[in-house]
């Protein structure tokens, strides 16, 4: 073993991993166990979120693809049909940068990563329906991927235009705002650019600091379905709400009105505002640095100029909020007629609204503090309204704006207006425009890469952009060149092709499509994988969709979910699933399709992170990895997957931890050996009505109950408990001389049919150990309902456990004979019920209302008095012939631990001090 996996203990094993995990692999494939047939009604279809293609798998691949197999398994045990499959997100820049390393091309790299993966994943015994494998760097995906372009683009869902973008100058390649991200922590730019300070913008993949370019880019206007995106989230109840909420603010809708200020410099700057009640009170005007106007001013003044650069080119760090630099211009309040000093700020951010703001620092922090920095005067001009929590007098908006919606003041005429009523009013005096805004822009898809979906465009002269005929598809990427820049620009005959419309001299679009293209319908490959005329089967997808259980990490909750939604609602709209409705092609307001599917996850898991030993993100670069290949070798595949699913709910992270493998491995091998020890077992064993095989059997039922739901609320840790006690309690047993061998294995063959979705080999093995009726993988799940009472039994059982272990301890008996105990009264029970359901002030005279307990005298008085003192702790309580019924099936465990004799008497039958000292639920204890 290696460091960070602990050293392994060569003790005598019961089954050897290496042997018997091949072998039923090999089995599971032949008999086609995972296999799903094309005719399968409404199957339930789980999918993890598939693996770019890296080479090697990491423990967070491990944990991930076990959560989805154990619940495929799971539910097809259940007697589901499942859709269980993968496949390979192998399209990608760090594939071309790794070819380029290794002097080899990006096909052929990526292809031996998918050998060593599809081999590891294999190892793991994964049950994947490998039949509808899929890659997307094949031409027969991305042919799909070319055709859905030229779909989208007739639906008016695709444009060409000029804008200001995101610029990875290490990568080389455009970003969409998605995949730009803030740093968290100074570090080097791979590619040279320096360091990037906290809060700077980076690139998602290599961290380097982004610049922003003017360039002609290929976007997806999914801003056409802002609105849908947002509300359907509502809906979306399987979804953690984090991810719900992520969404929301990316989407970030605000609905507010749009005025103009005229400026000094002839220009007409239009704003967007929540807060048109306050424009009376605007006491100066601010701009983006980025704003069109700012730019232009910064041409012309040097001071603008220097403070432009400086906060464009600067990290978040080294500029303050309420930095910013007078123009020497001024704006016209359309409420006010006042002149008001117009700023270029670097607190005003480009891309909310329209870059640009009137500011009313009364009402408004931000607004306050920048004037309070500037010394720019501050106007109040809404008060808090008559009902409000707040007294007008205690506002002072010269010490803190007052941001509430109110009662407008120093607003001439207007004074009086709620808010509210306000902003109606405003939006018609001032010629506005009441309108939403959404933060979400549209989906630049153009990539400045090789190793991709190549945009099916030519452009020529005459014709400007025509798209590929259909028939010409897929256009297949030439052979890879290495070169600086874009590749496929330097692929000078393949650019070179005739006008499909006029025949004349054009030229292929170079750029190829962001490679969440490929991932936001790959899912819907996977349901006809070897259709030749379209990118999936229509009429299936709308049986199959959506995908049930959705399994991935939270890093993709923006941008691959949010695409993926996106696509899926277009699909639904451009009729590729059955039932959809015509969609409306002119680029307006899409039509909804009430039988179609709109979207792509009901359910959806983030897992979290495995962590190192030190607590830290588990990572080659951190040097605190463990290899899967290394523990399958040491331990084997069923070891690491049972460690993993032990450890922690899936979306919670946890430490790996090398004594927690081995605890994994020694109960697998105890297991084996107790089953191996039934199989040569004589089958004698107890005979008639036996309250301790009784036990055993409600035991196993109950685990079987337990794990069931716990495997249905993916609370995959608790069903393992529950499987991890039960087998205790089975040895236990099976070491007793009276113990019934059919008991035992009617209670080993639960526990390897509730361990088989984690840990499927040892549990295959197992199973045939015990002569089990073909495969476990095909085996019905043990059905059994927890008894009703279980819990307040179990309860009963533990309590009066401990209440033993208290006597003997604070007594110090050493040496036990005989534990005797007494259970308590009808009346008393019939009391306490009472109690638990009475709403009397008075209790006791409540209780002593009632004759049947009046008649018991003092003693009621007292239990009465008793009841009193512990009525918010008053917990449900077992019959007196249940409770005695509970205690004498688990009677054996109290005569195990202490190794005395126990005697469970019911009140008629026990010492009348004894059975006096009893109380429902907590049976009196004798101990001689």
């Amino acid at each position: 073993m290696t460091a960070g996996t602990g050293e392994y203990d060569e003790r005598e094993r019961g089954f050897d991993h290496a042997e018997i995990e091949p072998r039923w692999q090999r089995t599971w494939d032949d008999e086609g166990v995972f296999r799903i047939p094309d005719d399968a009604e409404d199957p339930e279809y789980v999918l993890a979120m598939f693996p770019y293609t890296s080479g090697d798998l990491h423990m967070g691949h491990v944990r991930n693809y076990t959560i989805t197999d154990a619940y495929a398994r799971f539910e097809r045990m259940r007697g589901e049909h499942v859709l269980h499959p993968m496949g390979w997100d192998s399209f990608g820049l760090p594939a071309e940068n790794a070819a380029e390393e290794r002097d080899t091309n990006p096909r052929d790299w990526t292809m031996d990563c998918i050998d060593t993966m599809k081999s590891q994943f294999r190892s793991m015994g994964f049950g994947y329906d490998w039949d509808r494998e899929i890659t997307t760097c094949e031409p027969e995906y991305y042919r799909w991927n070319q055709w859905l372009f030229e779909r989208f683009r007739e639906a008016g869902l695709v444009e060409r235009q000029a804008a200001e973008l995101n610029w990875c100058p290490s990568c080389e390649t455009v970003l969409a705002d998605e995949q730009v991200e803030e740093a968290e922590t100074p570090k080097e730019s791979p590619g040279g650019g320096g360091a990037a300070g906290d809060g700077a913008e980076i690139c998602w993949r290599c961290d380097t600091p982004i610049d922003h370019r003017e360039m002609d880019q290929w976007f997806l206007t999914i801003t056409d379905y802002a609105e849908e995106l947002l509300e359907a989230l509502d809906d979306l109840e399987g979804w953690p709400n984090n991810v719900r909420e992520m969404q929301r603010n990316w989407i970030g809708r605000q609905e507010g009105d749009s005025v103009e200020f005229e400026l000094t410099t002839g220009d007409t700057v239009e704003i967007f505002t929540t807060r048109l009640d306050t424009i009376h009170g605007a006491t100066f005007f601010a701009m983006s640095p980025g704003h069109e106007v700012a730019q232009e001013l910064a041409e012309e003044d040097d001071d603008v100029a220097e403070y432009v650069h400086r906060v464009e080119g600067a990290d978040e760090d080294e500029v303050d909020e309420t930095s910013g630099v007078f123009t020497g211009e001024y704006a016209t309040n359309p409420a006010t007629g006042e002149e008001i000093p117009v700023y270029v700020a670097d607190y005003v951010l480009e891309d909310v609204g329209t870059g640009a703001l009137y500011a009313v620092p009364a009402h408004d922090e931000r607004d306050h503090a920048f004037a309070e920095e500037h010394d720019i005067p501050i106007e109040q001009v809404v008060e808090p309204k008559p009902d409000a929590d707040v007294d007008p007098e205690d506002v002072d908006v010269q010490e803190a704006a007052y941001p509430e919606d109110g009662v407008l003041v120093g607003s001439g005429e207007y004074d009086g207006l709620t808010s509210e009523e306000a902003r109606e009013t405003f939006v018609e005096v001032f010629d506005g425009e009441h309108r939403v805004e959404y933060r979400l822009r549209d989906w630049g898809i153009s990539r400045q890469r090789y190793w991709g979906t190549p945009i099916p465009m030519i452009h020529c002269d005459e014709c400007g952009y025509v798209e590929v005929p259909e028939e010409d598809l897929p256009v297949e990427l030439p052979e890879f060149v290495q070169t600086t820049g874009n590749p496929l620009d330097a692929a000078e005959e393949w650019k070179a092709v005739e006008c499909p419309d006029c025949g004349g001299p054009a030229e292929r679009e170079t750029d190829t499509m962001d490679t969440f293209v490929d991932s936001s319908w790959y899912f819907l490959r996977f349901l006809s994988p070897d259709l030749d005329d379209a990118p999936f089967d229509g009429e299936r997808a709308s049986d199959w969709m959506p995908v049930d259980r959705y399994v991935g990490g939270i890093e993709h909750a923006v941008m691959h979910l949010l695409y993926a939604r996106f696509f899926t609602k277009v699909l639904d709209d451009i009729d590729l699933f059955e039932g959809a409705p015509a969609s409306d092609a002119s680029g307006g307001s899409p039509e909804r399709s009430s039988d179609g599917v709109r979207e792509p996850f009901a359910n959806l898991t983030n897992q979290g992170m495995v962590l190192g030993e030190d607590g830290n993100k588990m990572s080659k670069s951190g040097d605190n990895g463990v290899s899967p290949t290394e523990i399958v070798e040491a331990y084997g595949a069923d070891t690491a997957r049972l460690f993993i699913m032990e450890a922690a709910q899936p979306e919670k992270d946890f430490a790996w931890s090398p004594e927690g493998v081995q605890s994994a491995h020694q109960f697998l091998q105890n297991l084996h050996g107790l089953a191996a020890e039934l199989a040569e077992s004589d089958g004698d064993g107890a005979t008639g009505d036996d309250p301790v095989a009784a036990y055993v059997d409600r035991e196993t039922d109950a685990a079987a109950a337990r794990a069931t739901a716990e495997f249905e609320d993916f609370r995959f840790n608790h069903a393992l408990q529950a499987v991890r006690d039960l087998v205790s309690l089975l040895r236990r047993y099976h070491e007793r001389a009276d113990a019934d061998a059919a008991v035992v294995e009617r209670g080993v063959r639960t526990v390897v049919k509730l361990l088989g979705p984690v840990a499927p080999h040892v549990a295959e093995e197992v199973w045939g150990l015990l002569g089990g009726e073909g495969l476990l993988a095909e085996a019905e799940w043990p059905e059994a309902a927890l008894p009703e009472d279980y819990d307040v039994a179990s309860r009963l059982v533990e309590d009066t456990r401990e209440d033993v272990r208290d006597i003997v301890d604070t007594v110090g008996i050493e040496d036990p004979q005989t534990i005797t105990l007494a259970v308590a009264p009808e009346w008393k029970t019939r009391a306490h019920e009472l109690a638990r359901d009475s709403e009397a002030d008075n209790l006791i005279g409540d209780l002593m209302g009632h004759d049947e307990i009046r008649e018991r005298g003092d003693a009621a008085a007292d239990f009465a008095q008793d009841l009193q003192a512990e009525r918010e702790a008053l917990s449900e309580v077992l019959a007196p012939e249940a409770e005695k019924a509970a205690l004498e099936r688990a009677a054996w465990l109290i005569e195990e631990e202490f190794e005395a004799r126990v005697v469970v008497r019911s009140a008629g039958d026990a010492d009348g001090d004894l059975a006096g000292k009893a109380s429902p639920g907590r049976p009196a204890i004798d101990i001689e």
